[in-house]
């Protein structure tokens, strides 16, 4: 879906002459064309910034702030795809409306992948990857954490993997943290009942 969302991107602004960006939070393409267009402007020069959709800008706050950043330079937008297809005034209402329904979208998404993943747990699914710890590794662990008090880093380095696809290499400290703590959790629970 994603690959498939790019390459639609990528279609739609080859056919209008443009360069694509990525979702990176630091983008200096994207900086480097408001700028260019920035100064293309100054020289009496109509120019307006082209975008596949408007997520592909940003959401919330970078949006605003990409708007205030057009706005100075008085560079028209226009959008090639989505619910805003079409020209714009950057300085308008619209910028308004879509940075705030981006940062709901945005917290709509997170809250769903959260209750996704509770719904899951609750029915007994394992979220994430495939268990790479078993009760050698954990007896392993906690001798080399009690007997030889080392770092979870050294532990980790110490450890190796003995099943699945990652047979052969060592866990990550994450890993052998998140195992103890388990552990160390259902011990204390067992003394106090």
């Amino acid at each position: 879906m994603v690959r498939e969302t790019c390459a639609a991107a990528a279609r739609f602004l080859a056919a209008a002459n443009c360069c694509a960006s990525t979702r990176a939070t630091i983008r200096p393409e994207l900086e480097a064309a408001v700028r260019l267009a920035g100064e293309i402007r100054s020289s009496g020069v109509h120019v307006t910034l082209v975008v596949h959709e408007h997520k592909r800008l940003g959401r919330g706050i970078e949006l605003v702030m990409l708007a205030e950043e057009l706005k100075a330079s008085d560079v028209g937008l226009e959008f090639l795809a989505g619910e805003l297809e079409g020209s714009h005034d950057p300085s308008g209402i619209v910028f308004t409306v879509l940075a705030a329904m981006s940062g709901m979208e945005r917290e709509y998404i997170r809250d769903r992948t959260l209750e996704g993943h509770e719904s899951a747990r609750n029915r007994g699914k394992t979220i994430g990857g495939a268990g790479v710890t078993d009760p050698d590794m954990l007896s392993m662990a906690l001798h080399l954490r009690d007997e030889k008090e080392m770092s979870l880093r050294d532990i980790a380095k110490r450890l190796v993997i003995t099943t699945g696809t990652k047979k052969g290499q060592h866990p990550s400290p994450a890993t052998v943290m998140r195992m103890l703590r388990e552990h160390d959790e259902q011990a204390a629970a067992l003394t106090s009942a």
